[in-house]
């Protein structure tokens, strides 16, 4: 019989030492907790104004302090640096979320939750349908977001079939989904907060329905320590804030939130035609958001932090990438980067993402089913061998380590104006190939003292135009295989002069719109995957109006607005 080996026993032990430690401390960070914010005791974040933020380029660093004094990754330390996120994306996106009201009473009857909260002489009242399964409870319970289901997009046997109750949120009962500003229903309650976004007032409603839970606990036998919220696109964003701005959600399923969900704002503008800051909806938003617009590395914050909030929480996010508009590229990049601070905390299989094609938008196909299961198992029915390692997704070739390694390594790989492999190339609009359509006009603000635009009158906004005189084509060449972002010097002067028909190579055309710019200044049109050789862009009209200086391609992810300023 061979003899051990005693090095091999030595390290064996020493793994499982480390493995064991491991889960201990798993065990030890919460799962979910009582109260709607566990941080509120510190309220001194940092939050210059718009002139002084500085540029940060890649995804910023989740532990570091708002003050810019170092950083934690300590468990310890997360309440605190969980709390200045949220400051900073209250006071930069989506407004202070409101507090909970001077009064509050609720009432369970007939299947239905009343919860009624007054502010002085005010009241606003929520209704909730709640089904609950056979037996005496207490049971865990979903808060579904949109069609009228207590299960939001997502199969109700998915929630029915386990014995777990569904609850409904009526959101428009808070604000509508298009809200218009100081006649919404919450700002009867709160008429000094009329600026805020739907995503903080949202929110705020299904924390009051959390509290009635609380207040009919005696008839109503919900197990409030395992409650889930969900919801699908723009209710796939305020499940994801819910879940971020109330710890007593135990398991968040944020499904196909696209921009202003788990997509990243940095990462979206290196996109195509994605639901960019500058694109999204501004009723959902703080109008002081939008000043960010073409400046968004000036935010403090990303939407990985977003997502991080709900740490140590259980978050699941679901993508579809058949839908550009969603920007899942930007999702799976932004998750790529949340998931470190769970990992940190050695609690990784309490945050998972699965981004499938293949189904209609909001419609969970039955090949990521398993994974929102496997979620609800562990995370409400409290199954915890229950495997929940999920990150499906189809971008193996999409690099993303470089939005982040600066503060998950030690190193940044993040690419540079100066770096050797950034190649950058400027074309004169004036000198393409253009139709009869277009024609060249003298101004000493182009770059040539000339600039390309067609001829008023012409429009289309439906389809391209067709034939060659509504095009104009311009030629260039790579010499490495690499994405590629198309930019254009333009002056578009309002919203009715702000738009292209923009294809590059033999693909199809896509529409580039709301480009407004103030005067002369760069603007994003495209990007693309392209191997070393030549290629064209092919431009047409889509509005009259819209002034064309000149054809920036570059690999850097900022664009050109770093290279050259917006006034040469």
């Amino acid at each position: 019989m061979p003899m051990p080996n005693p090095l091999f026993s030595k390290i064996s032990a020493i793994t499982l030492f480390a493995l064991v430690q491991a889960t201990c401390f798993a065990q030890e960070i919460p799962l979910v907790y009582d109260v709607e914010h566990g941080g509120a005791e510190f309220s001194n974040t940092v939050l210059p104004d718009f002139d002084n933020l500085p540029t940060v380029r890649p995804l910023p660093d989740p532990f570091a302090w708002s003050d810019g004094n170092g950083r934690s990754t300590e468990f310890r330390d997360w309440a605190r640096r969980r709390s200045e996120i949220k400051a900073e994306i209250e006071h930069y996106e989506i407004g202070q979320k409101p507090p909970k009201p001077s009064e509050l009473s609720a009432s369970f009857e007939n299947g239905t939750l009343t919860v009624r909260a007054t502010e002085g002489s005010e009241s606003l009242t929520l209704t909730a349908k709640v089904l609950l399964p056979e037996g005496d409870g207490p049971f865990p319970a979903v808060i579904g977001i949109g069609f009228g289901s207590g299960t939001g997009s997502l199969p109700a046997d998915i929630f029915t079939s386990r014995s777990i109750a569904t609850i409904s949120f009526n959101f428009n009962q808070v604000m509508a989904h298009q809200q218009q500003r100081g006649s919404e229903p919450i700002n009867r309650l709160y008429p000094e907060l009329t600026h805020i976004g739907a995503y903080s007032a949202w929110p705020w409603g299904i924390s009051r329905i959390i509290d009635g839970l609380e207040l009919v606990a005696d008839e109503l036998p919900i197990d409030r320590k395992r409650l889930a919220v969900t919801g699908c696109s723009f209710a796939g964003k305020m499940a994801l804030f819910a879940g971020a701005l109330d710890e007593r959600i135990a398991l968040t399923i944020a499904q196909e939130s696209g921009g202003g969900g788990a997509a990243a704002w940095r990462v979206s503008e290196t996109l195509g035609n994605v639901e960019t800051l500058g694109r999204t909806s501004r009723q959902w938003f703080l109008e002081d958001m939008f000043q960010f617009s073409a400046a968004v590395e000036r935010l403090p914050h990303d939407h990985h932090e977003l997502m991080a909030m709900v740490a140590p929480r259980a978050l699941l996010i679901l993508g579809n990438p058949d839908y550009e508009w969603l920007a899942d590229e930007s999702g799976y990049v932004s998750c790529r980067a949340a998931h470190e601070v769970w990992k940190t905390f050695g609690i990784g299989d309490r945050f998972g993402f699965s981004i499938v094609a293949g189904h209609p938008h909001c419609q969970l196909p039955d090949s990521q089913r398993p994974e929102v299961e496997a979620f609800v198992d562990k995370f409400l029915l409290g199954k915890s061998e229950t495997n929940t390692d999920v990150t499906k997704h189809p971008f193996d070739s999409v690099e993303h380590e470089f939005w982040y390694d600066g503060w998950a390594k030690g190193e940044s790989t993040f690419p540079s104006l100066d770096d050797e492999h950034t190649e950058t190339l400027t074309l004169e609009a004036e000198s393409s190939k253009h139709g009869a359509d277009w024609r060249i006009v003298s101004d000493p603000e182009a770059s040539a003292r000339k600039y390309l635009t067609v001829n008023l009158g012409l429009n289309s906004p439906q389809v391209p135009p067709h034939g060659d005189d509504a095009a104009m084509t311009i030629s260039f060449e790579t010499t490495v295989e690499a994405k590629y972002y198309i930019h254009a010097r333009l002056n578009c002067p309002s919203p009715d002069d702000d738009s292209f028909w923009i294809k590059i190579d033999d693909g199809d055309f896509q529409a580039v719109n709301g480009l407004g710019t103030n005067g002369w200044e760069w603007a994003k049109l495209a990007a693309a995957k392209l191997n070393p050789g030549m290629h064209s862009i092919t431009i047409k009209y889509r509005e009259d109006g819209a002034l064309l200086d000149q054809i920036g391609v570059t690999t850097y992810p900022f664009g050109l607005n770093g290279v050259f300023p917006a006034d040469k």
